[in-house]
C-alpha cells in the first residue's frame, strides 16, 4: 500500500510540474519574431571555448570533448537560481557554482580579462547573447538579459576555478522563456554574414575528430578591415554551437595581440575540430571602432576531405536572404538577434 501511494504521488507531482510549465509558456503575450543572428553593441563578452589540442593517436584524430552537455561536473554544479523569464522583458539572471560541498565558488583564475564567461542561446541557435555577470561576495552572480522570443534556452558557464588543478570548465543549464513559441528552422550555409555595414566571409574546412584552420576575414564598404581592436585579448572570439544538443565548443583565435606575427586584420584564424558530423552554429565578435559586432554562420561538419565548412553536404532548401544585422541587448534596441550584454 505504502509503494502505491508513492508511485501515485509522484505520478502526480510530475503532472503538476508539467502542467504547470506549460500553463506558464501559454498564458502571456506574444513575443516579436527574432531576427538573423548578428549584432553590434558597446564593449561586451565571448566566452572561451578551448581548442582541441589532446591527440587520441589514431590517424591524426583528436579527442575534443563537447562542454555544456551537463549541469554539473568534476566536483562544481552550476545553480541557476532563474530557471524561468518571461521573453519580452528585461529580467535579472543569477546564478552560482557550488563545489562538492555545495558551497558557492567564490575564487576564479581570470581567463580572457574575465573571471567567468556567460553566453545563452536558444535551442534553435538563432537567439544568441554573450553577458558579463557580477559576482557578489557571496560567490552570486547576476546580469540582466532581455530574451526577444519563448521557448528554450541554454544558459553556458565557463571558467576555471582558483583550486590548485582545478582545469577549465563549462556547465550548461535549462533556461525557459515564457510566451507563444514559434519553432524556426536552422539559416542554411552560407560562407558570408553581414552585420552593420561589415561583411564576414569564412573559409575553411570543419571536420568531424580532425583539427583544421578557419578563417574569417572582414571588411567594409567593399574593402578589408586592417585595424581590428582587441577583444578581450585577442582580435576575435569564435563560439561554435553544436544544432540539437547546444554542444559547446571551445575555439581560439590563432595568435594574440603584440605576439609579432598576428596582424589586426583583415583575417582573423582559428583552429577547431568538431566532435561529431552535423549542423554548427558560429558566433564571431569582432571589434571595430570601438564596437563590438557579431556575426554568425551555419556550417555543416563533414568528414570528406573536401567537404567546406560553409556548405552542406546534405540536401537543404535554401533558406530566403533575410539582412543578417541583429541589435543590442541595451534597453530601447530592437533586440532581434545575436548579441552581448553587461
Amino acid at each position: 500500500m505504502q509503494t502505491g501511494l508513492k508511485i501515485t504521488a509522484f505520478a502526480a507531482a510530475l503532472a503538476a510540474a508539467f502542467g504547470a510549465a506549460y500553463g506558464v509558456g501559454q498564458g502571456l503575450d506574444p513575443v516579436v519574431k527574432d531576427g538573423a543572428p548578428a549584432s553590434a553593441h558597446d564593449e561586451q563578452h565571448a566566452p572561451g571555448v578551448s581548442a582541441p589540442h589532446e591527440q587520441d593517436g589514431h590517424g591524426g584524430h583528436e579527442t575534443t570533448p563537447a562542454g555544456g552537455l551537463q549541469v554539473s561536473e568534476n566536483g562544481y554544479t552550476l545553480d541557476l537560481r532563474t530557471p524561468r523569464v518571461e521573453a519580452g522583458h528585461r529580467t535579472d539572471l543569477r546564478f552560482a557554482v557550488r563545489d562538492e560541498r555545495g558551497r558557492a565558488v567564490t575564487e576564479y583564475q581570470r581567463e580572457h580579462d574575465k573571471e567567468l564567461h556567460l553566453i545563452v542561446a536558444s535551442r534553435d541557435l538563432l537567439t544568441y547573447r554573450h553577458l558579463h555577470p557580477a559576482r557578489a561576495a557571496d560567490g552570486t552572480w547576476s546580469t540582466p538579459v532581455d530574451l526577444p522570443k519563448a521557448g528554450g534556452y541554454r544558459v553556458f558557464a565557463d571558467f576555471t576555478p582558483a583550486k590548485k588543478g582545478a582545469g577549465n570548465i563549462t556547465l550548461g543549464a535549462d533556461l525557459a522563456a515564457s510566451g507563444p513559441y514559434r519553432p524556426q528552422q536552422l539559416p542554411a550555409p552560407r560562407d558570408t554574414a553581414r552585420v552593420d555595414g561589415y561583411e564576414v566571409r569564412l573559409d575553411g574546412t570543419l571536420r568531424s575528430g580532425r583539427r583544421t584552420e578557419l578563417n574569417l576575414t572582414v571588411s567594409r564598404d567593399g574593402k578589408p578591415v586592417t585595424d581590428l581592436q582587441p577583444y578581450l585579448g585577442a582580435y576575435g572570439h569564435l563560439v561554435a554551437l553544436r544544432s540539437g544538443d547546444l554542444a559547446h565548443l571551445h575555439v581560439h583565435p590563432s595568435g594574440e595581440p603584440g605576439d609579432g606575427r598576428t596582424e589586426p586584420g583583415p583575417t582573423v584564424s582559428f583552429a577547431a575540430t568538431a566532435p561529431s558530423v552535423g549542423s554548427y552554429r558560429l558566433f564571431l565578435d569582432f571589434k571595430h571602432d570601438g564596437v563590438v559586432r557579431t556575426a554568425a554562420f551555419t556550417v555543416r561538419a563533414g568528414t570528406q576531405p573536401g567537404a567546406e565548412a560553409g556548405t552542406d553536404t546534405e540536401a537543404r532548401t535554401p533558406a530566403p536572404d533575410a539582412p543578417d544585422a541583429g541589435t543590442s541587448d541595451h534597453p530601447g534596441d530592437d533586440d532581434r538577434g545575436a548579441g552581448h550584454g553587461h
